[in-house]
């Protein structure tokens, strides 16, 4: 399933960010997930929690905010939600969709660091 090596890199990708900001621990991801992306929320938060053992991200919870699909016809200049399984033709002129405006984002939109001290850059013995 992919869905474990998505989550497998985001947690490298906070992992990473985490030690460069002196950060300790981490409490939330909030992940957009566009409809068109292919991956099934829950797989992703099953695999995430299976990622997160034994790093800094340890006990993270993972939410998801949906990004619905739109797509654009150039000569109709209309915009329409592609839905799923994704409708790619006009609704107005039945011409094929010039392009999508979204549905395709996996981004990590925020990092919400658990509260406490940082880690000091270099501690001394």
């Amino acid at each position: 399933m992919h869905e474990m090596s998505i989550a497998l890199a985001v947690v490298d990708q906070i992992g990473d960010a985490a030690r460069s900001g002196g950060h300790e621990a981490v409490e939330t991801v909030v992940l957009r997930v566009g409809e068109l992306a292919g991956v099934v929320p829950d797989a992703l938060r099953f695999c995430f929690e299976l990622a997160c053992e034994d790093t800094v991200l340890a006990g993270a919870v993972l939410l998801t905010e949906p990004v619905a699909g739109r797509a654009h016809c150039a000569p109709c200049a209309r915009e329409w939600a592609t839905g799923l399984p994704p409708h790619l033709c006009c609704p107005a002129c039945e011409g094929p969709a010039a392009g999508l405006l979204s549905g395709r984002e996996l981004e990590i939109a925020e990092v919400r660091w658990a509260p406490g001290r940082r880690a000091a850059a270099h501690e001394e013995a």
